[in-house]
């Protein structure tokens, strides 16, 4: 078994591929980031959907992130398993997810319809009058999808983390070490007289 009093490496607690399945179902919310057209980072929470590997969103085309995207598709967006809801099953992974990737904006009535029903489903489960209720609020004609396709993913299990920490964990179910955690680190320490690592 591994055990660390490391906390300053935190790449190496990915997650599997059926946790981020997991975590992203389960998630009500996401931070959606962007530029401004003078290089301000901004980020606005929303509702969203993950399907087949892309994150799905949506606001009205008048707000400023919607001209921001068509000029500059390069996103990102953050998901954490503090927005599970009330009452979410204890073995879902926990931690969070940033995701790089590129948003496109989506206009076929088909997906239209499918994405507003899966949205209003994901927020009133098992509520059917609650379902219809947000589905007619979404339905606007100034309202845009935004469709996000990963391109990189920063990930922090804290799950994995707390097993290492308690030294319940083998090595074999650690990532690699980023290069955040390992030059970027060591020439950080070095700089400050320190050992590598």
């Amino acid at each position: 078994m591994s055990k660390t009093q490391d906390h300053e490496i935190v790449s190496i607690y990915p997650f599997t591929e059926a946790e981020i399945d997991a975590l992203m179902a389960a998630a009500l919310e996401c931070v959606l980031m962007w530029s401004t057209r003078d290089g301000w980072p901004v980020g606005v929470i929303h509702a969203f959907v993950w399907h087949e590997g892309r994150i799905w969103l949506t606001f009205t085309a008048q707000r400023h992130r919607a001209a921001a995207i068509r000029r500059d598709n390069r996103v990102s967006v953050n998901v954490s398993s503090a927005s599970y809801p009330e009452g979410a099953p204890r073995e879902l992974p926990h931690g969070a997810i940033t995701f790089k990737g590129r948003g496109e904006f989506v206009d076929d009535p088909a997906i239209t319809d499918w994405f507003y029903r899966a949205l209003s489903r994901k927020l009133n489960p098992g509520d059917a009058a609650g379902e219809e209720a947000f589905y007619s609020l979404l339905d606007s004609p100034l309202r845009v999808i935004l469709a996000v396709t990963p391109e990189k993913r920063i990930m922090y299990s804290s799950d994995l983390a707390n097993r290492h920490l308690a030294g319940t964990i083998e090595e074999s179910e650690l990532g690699e070490r980023q290069s955040g955690d390992l030059e970027r680190m060591n020439e950080e320490r070095r700089l400050r007289g320190l050992a590598p690592r």
